[in-house]
Formats: structure tokens, C-alpha cells, sequence
């Protein structure tokens, strides 16, 4: 089928890949891929992030619920900041089958903490299919939740946080805003949701028009969804929480900044998701990049499109900040 363009900048990056990280994801070599992701994805340490003294780092082991176990968290802010900060509270990508919370960090404390004064806490959730769903999400609950009610020993303002996350941790960041929703959990200021990943399903147009044509195809979707699901994966028992395009209701959420490529599978998901909030009646920022695949800043952070991404997320990060300070010197505080 006739399928977008790539941009040209995107296109060479692509090309000097090779084809070897472009392997589809199997069950048969998952093991392999996450053992050889764990070897070669960045992990930078404690004394790396703290950048010669310019940000605080701390590393936090806290309760996870539900007899789960301890959620590793880490914490990082500008150095000698006083006051309650606002906080990203982020979730890294990797299909719920790789990554980590340290290897993000770097880029999200250049271009976000320091430019807007924030904070950021990064979560170490169990992957899959070592842990199934609700295993992930609930490690990230469980720290937001520690978080909120530890703000002030951590310096952060508990009504000015902002959940986000790319790919996997996208979704992971709209689940968790769902299942603050619906628990009445900690209010949250915005969800930034980069190239999410909410449908399991693998029935979009754009799931199949771009498969296997830049980072990622039907294969893998389907081993990550497969390790992450059990035997519910292909069921109707999935719930929203796992997937959260299954949502019929995207009413009571705050506000969202969602991006995708033009030229990748979770074009049309994430596309449907902004607009079930829009019909819903809620607010929501959607980018669609023209001739972008799947993690294309990250893959080619030079090229023009992706430095328009990237101040297109800073926009809208500064925008919510300054509303949400500005709100809070005229009205009363909610708990």
C-alpha cells in the first residue's frame, strides 16, 4: 500500500542503521534482545547526572503496594534550588521489554529541568514479561504516590506534576493518569505522551501500512504486547489500564500533549486517543510530524524536525507551568 514518505534527514539516519537493530522482536529472541539492551543501552550513574554539581541526584528505593516490591526511583533536581519545584514524574520507553530509568535522564535535564526549573523523578518499573500487567503500572502508582506524600522532603510542589513518557513509557503515562482518575488518586497537572504505545490490539490502518518500514513492526508489537499481557493478549479482558486506547470514556483527565510521526505504526492510535479526549471534552495538544518514525529524535536529534519537536514539547511544558503558577497566586490551594 502507498505509505508517507520519510523526511529526508530521518531517512539518512535510518539508512546507516543497518538492519540489524531493525529485527523484529520474537519470542524466540526476546531474552537475547533484552540481555544485549541491558549490555548496551547508557546507564549513567548517580555522579554522572549530578554534572559537576549542577543538579542534586538522589537514588530511592520506596514501597511498592500490593506485597510488590521496593520501586526504584531517581530523583534529580538543579542544585541549591530552594522551594517546592514542579516535577516531571517520567517513565521511560522500550516496549515494556527493555530500558531504563537512568539512560533518559540526560536529555530530560538539559532541555527540561534546568530551562523551566523543574524537577524530574524517573521510574525503574519491572519489565515484562519477567512482570506482567498490572506489575509496571503499579510500580509507577506506587512511587507517584510516595511522591505526593513525600513533596516536602523532596522539594517538589504536589500540585504541579506533570506524568509523561515516550513509547512504552507513554502509555505507561496514560494509564497512570486513567488510574489516578478512576482511584482519585494524586491530581496531576498534565500528561506528556510521546509517541505512546496504547493499543494492543494491532488493527489501526497505520499499524499495518508502516510496518517494518522504520523501528519497529507487527512482529515486535506483538511480542511486547504478548509478554506484557499473558494470556490475556487477543482477549476482550484488557483493560485500559494495560491498553489505554480500550478506553471508551477519556472524560476527567488533565491536560495532554501527544506526538507521533506521520510515517510510523502508532500514527493512527495516538491520533484516536487525542481525539477520544477532545470528544470527551477535555484539552489536548496533538503533533503530528510529517515524515517522522517511531523515536525519530532520538535517532536523528539534528535534523530539523527533530529540534521542532522538541521545542514544540518545551512549549507546551512552559506554557502549563506558567498557567498553573499564575492559577495558584490567584486562587486558593486543593488538596
Amino acid at each position: 500500500m502507498p505509505v508517507p514518505p520519510f523526511d529526508p534527514e530521518l531517512s539518512v539516519a535510518l539508512e546507516s542503521l543497518g538492519n540489524g537493530p531493525r529485527e523484529p522482536v520474537t519470542p524466540g529472541n526476546l531474552a537475547a534482545r533484552q540481555e544485549r539492551d541491558a549490555a548496551t543501552r547508557p546507564r549513567p550513574t548517580a555522579d554522572d547526572l549530578r554534572a559537576d554539581g549542577r543538579f542534586e541526584v538522589a537514588e530511592l528505593s520506596v514501597p511498592g503496594l500490593r506485597d510488590g516490591p521496593d520501586v526504584t526511583l531517581v530523583s534529580v533536581r538543579p542544585a541549591g534550588r530552594e522551594g517546592p519545584l514542579p516535577l516531571l514524574y517520567y517513565m521511560h520507553g522500550g516496549a515494556m521489554i527493555m530500558g531504563n530509568a537512568w539512560s533518559v535522564l540526560p536529555r530530560i535535564l538539559r532541555e527540561w529541568v534546568l530551562p523551566l526549573d523543574m524537577a524530574v523523578i524517573s521510574v525503574e518499573y519491572r519489565l515484562a514479561p519477567g512482570t506482567r500487567y498490572p506489575g509496571p503500572l503499579e510500580d509507577c502508582y506506587a512511587g507517584l504516590l510516595w511522591a505526593a506524600g513525600h513533596a516536602v522532603e523532596l522539594g517538589i510542589d504536589a500540585d504541579r506534576v506533570i506524568v509523561g513518557g515516550k513509547s512504552a513509557g507513554g502509555g505507561l503515562a496514560a494509564a497512570l493518569a486513567l488510574l489516578i482518575r478512576d482511584r482519585g488518586g494524586p491530581g496531576i497537572l498534565g500528561q506528556l505522551l510521546l509517541c505512546p504505545m496504547l493499543d494492543d490490539r494491532g488493527h489501526t490502518f497505520s499499524s499495518h501500512q508502516m510496518s517494518g518500514l522504520g523501528m519497529w513492526d507487527l512482529i515486535s508489537g506483538e511480542t511486547a504486547w504478548k509478554a506484557l499481557l499473558g494470556d490475556r493478549y487477543g482477549t476482550a479482558d484488557v483493560p485500559p489500564y494495560a491498553a489505554p486506547a480500550r478506553d471508551t470514556d477519556l472524560s476527567g483527565l488533565p491536560p495532554a500533549f501527544i506526538d507521533v510521526g506521520s510515517a510510523e505504526m502508532f500514527r493512527d492510535e495516538d491520533v484516536a486517543y487525542a481525539n477520544g479526549i477532545w470528544q470527551a471534552g477535555g484539552q489536548a495538544e496533538l503533533h503530528v510530524w510529517p515524515g517522522a518514525y517511531h523515536g525519530f529524535d532520538g535517532m536523528a536529534p539534528g535534523a530539523a524536525i527533530s529540534k521542532d519537536a522538541r521545542d514544540a514539547r518545551t512549549r507546551w511544558l512552559r506554557r502549563l507551568l506558567a498557567h498553573s503558577r499564575n492559577t495558584s497566586s490567584t486562587e486558593p490551594r486543593k488538596r
